[in-house]
């Protein structure tokens, strides 16, 4: 892609998104804006972006004068914002497909439901891979550690199985279950190849704590979830180096007064990040604003989204099983079972802020700053070089323009724009 690129092609399964291939481009900037992020709200802020990364902001007229000055950027490459609102990229740690396609179906499918992702703002994104032989697993992994040194807006891959509770499946196949044990572990990651950032395990399944170990010790986020545990299974978990919650509240026994379950454990852990489907369905909505006031700062929106994100209602595929969407909302054919959501990251946003009730810094920062923290991106790292979560001098230049209503109007990602018509 060359500089100041735009890519401009159509959400179709065979013309998909080229490559964001982090060569450098053009410097520019954004002037007249109002800056959220999960520091607050600053109007009247300016950001420049030389090549990938955000490389200075302010509030001053005189300074950015200065700046542009200095970073010989022309007036035509300065974007007036006219008070609208700048974002950090959302980041979704936790999503399965859109616009028809999984991140299980090969490289055409990932990079189709990717751009749906992207055109609304999800700049970066975990590929997460559901239950499948281990032969099938395994090959998914290497395609997604494939198509990354291309493609930075792919973070790696999230594994949701195959070491799940049989009670606790959801929408898995129960004949792929199996234990975590070493072998399978050591399978895994080397097909990964260091591309693998996170895993969902059921701590109580034989094996469950020795793989939480291991796959820590390799930089691996292990995370509870569709699990059986009870709360004591969980602290073990937690103190083995497990540091997610998948998807909090579902797939996974409920708090009762005398047997807390998990989630009690989780709560009351400094060290968890908690996944929540922000989207009044998979959890109502007094139980997500007690979620986010009893956890503050460490709540991660996810979508857990399948192939029929941004989509019609119908028939689709999750995995084998067929699945049935109806209102927006996906059930297993065979037992009804919530089979993914079709949430957006977008969505899950303005959902905080005008139905919850939220602050925007909020809202903002548990798709932002806090899944980037989950899985240790919110720093330099070997991922994305740059730091990802704020808009701050040295970040990864990803950034939304939002209107009034927090619809996505202008999408960049690692420095290039992409095109969101």
């Amino acid at each position: 892609m060359s500089d100041n690129a735009v890519y401009t092609g159509a959400i179709t399964q065979s013309d998909h998104q080229p490559a964001i291939d982090g060569q450098h481009h053009a410097v520019w900037a954004i002037s007249n804006a109002t800056r959220i992020d999960a520091r607050g709200i600053q109007p009247h802020t300016w950001v420049i972006v030389d090549g990938t990364t955000i490389v200075a902001t302010g509030t001053s007229t005189a300074a950015f004068t200065s700046a542009c000055a200095c970073y010989h950027i022309p007036e035509q490459a300065i974007i007036n914002a006219q008070g609208s609102t700048i974002t950090p990229g959302y980041i979704d740690i936790h999503a399965h497909g859109a616009c028809g396609a999984s991140f299980d179906d090969g490289v055409e499918g990932i990079l189709t439901a990717r751009h749906g992702h992207m055109i609304h703002g999800t700049t970066r994104q975990v590929l997460s891979l559901i239950t499948n032989p281990i032969d099938t697993m395994c090959a998914n992994l290497q395609t997604v550690h494939s198509l990354m040194a291309q493609h930075p807006d792919i973070l790696g891959s999230h594994l949701e199985g195959p070491f799940l509770a049989f009670a606790r499946k959801g929408a898995h196949d129960p004949n792929c279950l199996i234990d975590p044990t070493p072998d399978v572990i050591a399978r895994l990651l080397d097909a990964a190849n260091g591309s693998l950032r996170q895993i969902t395990i059921a701590a109580e399944r034989e094996h469950g704590l020795e793989a939480i170990r291991t796959l820590a010790q390799h930089g691996v986020v292990p995370a509870l979830g569709h699990c059986d545990a009870d709360y004591d299974m969980a602290k073990r978990a937690y103190d083995a180096g497990a540091r997610i919650m998948t998807h909090m509240f579902n797939a996974m026994n409920g708090i009762a007064h005398r047997e807390p379950g998990p989630i009690p454990a989780t709560l009351e852990d400094p060290r968890i990040t908690i996944e929540l489907i922000n989207d009044g369905f998979h959890v109502a909505n007094p139980v997500l604003r007690m979620a986010l006031a009893a956890a503050p700062h460490r709540i991660a929106f996810v979508t857990d989204a399948m192939a029929a994100t941004c989509c019609p209602d119908g028939a689709y595929k999750l995995g084998a099983l067929d699945v049935r969407v109806q209102d927006g909302h996906a059930r297993l054919v065979n037992n009804g079972a919530i089979a993914g959501s079709t949430l957006l990251l977008e969505v899950a946003v303005q959902r905080a802020i005008f139905e919850l009730g939220f602050a925007a810094p909020l809202a903002v920062e548990a798709a932002t700053l806090t899944p980037a923290r989950a899985l240790g991106l919110d720093r330099a790292n070997a991922i994305t070089t740059a730091p990802l979560g704020l808009l701050a001098p040295g970040y990864a230049a990803d950034i939304l323009v939002q209107d009034e209503q927090w619809q996505v109007q202008r999408v960049w990602c690692n420095g290039a724009e992409i095109d969101t018509q």
